[in-house]
C-alpha cells in the first residue's frame, strides 16, 4: 500500500508546489507591460501641467457659443483698461433699446480708481453737411483730450472729412428725424446714449449745423465743468403755447402743474444725461399725446421730465442764443451781411443771468442760425471778438 500511497503523493506534488509560482509569475509579467504605459500616462500630465501655467487654457466650444462673448475675451476683460477705453468705431449695429440700456449703466462707487480727465461732448445735430465745420476746427485746436465729437445725420448722408479733421469719423448710426416730432428726441437721446458709453465724457452740449461757439474753448471749459447746474429752460408758460399745449390724457404721469416748455439746445452733466436717455416712464405719454401742430415734443418733453425728475439740477436757461425776435415758428437766420461788429458785440455785451447762484455777465457760450455764407466773415472777426 505504502508505495501506491507514495506515488500518489510524489505525483500531487508538483500540482501543489507549482501554483503559488504561477500566481507571482502572473503579477510581474503585467506590470512590466503596464509599466511603459503608466509612465506615459505621467510624462503627458507633467506636460499638460506645464502647458496651462506657461501658456494658458484654450476652450475649445463650438464656434456659436465662443461668439457669446459681449464683452471681449478673457484677456482683455482682466484690465481697467478694456472698461473705460472710448469705443473707436461709432458705427455699431446696436438697436436704440440696446443703445439706451447700455448707455444707462452706472458705476455705484463714485470715485474713479483712475486718473480721469473730464471732457465735454459736442453733439452735432444736423440734416446734412457741416458748412460752419472750419471755425469750430479753429475753436477746437490745441485742446486735444478735453472733448469729443459725435454727429447725427440723415441716414441717407455720409459726411466727407478728412482724416486731419476732428470730425472725421465721428458720425454715429442715425434715423429718420422731423422737426417737431418724437423722433427729432429719439436723435438728441441716440447723441446722448453714444456719447455716454465714453465714462471719460462729463458735460454734454446739443448743437446744430447752424451753430457757432462764441467764446473760445480755454473759457468755455471751465465754465461748462464747473458749473453745478445743467443748462436747460424749463419755464411754465401760462398760455396756448405753453399751458395750451397740455393733454390731459398724460395724467398721471404728468399733471398740467408739471408741464414746462424749453429751448431745445441744451447742455447737462452726465447724471441728467442719464435720466434722459434711460427714461421710459414719460416717453409713452409725449409720443402718444404731444404731436405736431398742438404739441412739439422738442420743447416740452425734457424739460417737463426733469422738472418732475431732477428740478434741482437746472439752471433753467440754455447756452445758446438765439433770435426770436422777427416772430414765426423759427428764429433768425443770418448770413454774410448781418455779420458786423456791433451784431458780434451784441451777442457779448449787455446781458445778466445767474451761474452757480451768483450774477454774471456772461450767459451763452454759443449763438444761432447762421447761414453758410456767414463763414467767411466770421472766420475773420472770430479772432478778435471770439478769441480763438
Amino acid at each position: 500500500m505504502q508505495p501506491s500511497v507514495a506515488s500518489m503523493v510524489e505525483s500531487q506534488e508538483p500540482t501543489v508546489t507549482t501554483r503559488p509560482n504561477q500566481y507571482r509569475v502572473f503579477p510581474q509579467r503585467l506590470l512590466r507591460l503596464l509599466a511603459p504605459f503608466l509612465l506615459l500616462c505621467v510624462a503627458i500630465s507633467f506636460i499638460s501641467i506645464y502647458l496651462i501655467r506657461y501658456f494658458g487654457f484654450q476652450t475649445t466650444l463650438p464656434r456659436e457659443l465662443a461668439s457669446f462673448q459681449t464683452c471681449g475675451n478673457a484677456g482683455e476683460r482682466n484690465n481697467l483698461e478694456h472698461w473705460i477705453r472710448p469705443p473707436t468705431d461709432l458705427l455699431h449695429n446696436m438697436t436704440d433699446t440696446e443703445l439706451f440700456w447700455r448707455a444707462s449703466c452706472v458705476p455705484q462707487i463714485k470715485e474713479y480708481p483712475f486718473a480721469r480727465v473730464p471732457k465735454i461732448a459736442f453733439l452735432f445735430l444736423t440734416r446734412g453737411p457741416l458748412p460752419l465745420a472750419p471755425l469750430w476746427e479753429r475753436f477746437f485746436e490745441g485742446h486735444e483730450g478735453l472733448y469729443s465729437i459725435y454727429i447725427h445725420a440723415l441716414p441717407s448722408y455720409q459726411l466727407n472729412f478728412s482724416s486731419s479733421s476732428v470730425f472725421y469719423q465721428r458720425q454715429i448710426p442715425s434715423q429718420l428725424t422731423e422737426w417737431g416730432m418724437m423722433n427729432m428726441c429719439d436723435a438728441e437721446r441716440r447723441l446722448l446714449a453714444n456719447a455716454l458709453l465714453d465714462i471719460t465724457n462729463e458735460r454734454f452740449v446739443l448743437v446744430s449745423e447752424s451753430c457757432i461757439p462764441i467764446y473760445n474753448f480755454s473759457f468755455v471749459y471751465p465754465y461748462i465743468t464747473k458749473s453745478k447746474h445743467s443748462f436747460m429752460g424749463a419755464f411754465d408758460d401760462p398760455g396756448p403755447y405753453g399751458r395750451g399745449r397740455y393733454d390731459y390724457n398724460m395724467l398721471p404721469e404728468v399733471t398740467m402743474a408739471d408741464w414746462r416748455k424749453g429751448a431745445q439746445w441744451f447742455e447737462v452733466d452726465r447724471k441728467v444725461a442719464i435720466y434722459i436717455t434711460e427714461d421710459t416712464k414719460f416717453y409713452p405719454k409725449f409720443l402718444n399725446f404731444c404731436r405736431p401742430h398742438a404739441c412739439y415734443t422738442d420743447e416740452h418733453y425734457f424739460p417737463t421730465m426733469l422738472t418732475i425728475r431732477a428740478p434741482d439740477l437746472l439752471a433753467n436757461r440754455s447756452l445758446t442764443w438765439t433770435d426770436w425776435s422777427r416772430g414765426g415758428a423759427h428764429p433768425a437766420t443770418f448770413g454774410e451781411a448781418d455779420i458786423t461788429v456791433v451784431f458780434l458785440r451784441g451777442l457779448l455785451e449787455g446781458q445778466s443771468c445767474l451761474y452757480n447762484d451768483q450774477t454774471t455777465s456772461v450767459c451763452f457760450l454759443f449763438a444761432r442760425k447762421f447761414a453758410p455764407s456767414a463763414l467767411e466773415p466770421l472766420l475773420l472777426l472770430a479772432p478778435k471778438y471770439f478769441g480763438y
